[in-house]
């Protein structure tokens, strides 16, 4: 057997790797909260997936839909950018500019939300 989780999740779980291991494929979900749900389920978190009985599932599956993850997540997650984006906040700016909101440096290295380098013709300085 293996862990489908309801559709509304939409993320197919590896059943071949540990428990924990697997639970972090949900968008939501990490190492520690993988062992907080392992825990309360009062099941083992290096059990393989493909181990588990149905009961043990079930129990999983109820820890899971304790917590706000992927869809629900995704949606709370772009309401919360776009509402600091109306509201003009500096963050919800640097957003939209697609630059570091959390006070990098942006002279040298953003690329992540910068992208790819653009070129700019005469950037160079002039040696007199």
């Amino acid at each position: 057997s293996s862990l489908v989780l309801p559709s509304r999740f939409g993320t197919n779980v590896p059943n071949e790797k540990p428990l924990v291991v697997s639970l972090t494929y949900i968008y939501g979900i990490g190492m520690s909260r993988a062992y907080k749900i392992c825990a309360d389920a009062q099941i083992d978190p290096n059990k393989r997936v493909k181990d588990m009985s149905e009961p043990e599932l079930t129990k999983i599956r109820e820890q899971v839909n304790k917590y706000r993850v992927e869809g629900d997540l995704h949606r709370d997650v772009t309401l919360n950018l776009k509402r600091l984006e109306e509201i003009g906040s500096y963050r919800g700016l640097r957003h939209r500019k697609h630059l570091p909101s959390r006070g990098q440096r942006t002279k040298t290295n953003a690329r992540t939300c910068k992208g790819k380098k653009k070129t700019v013709a005469n950037k160079k300085k002039a040696t007199a």
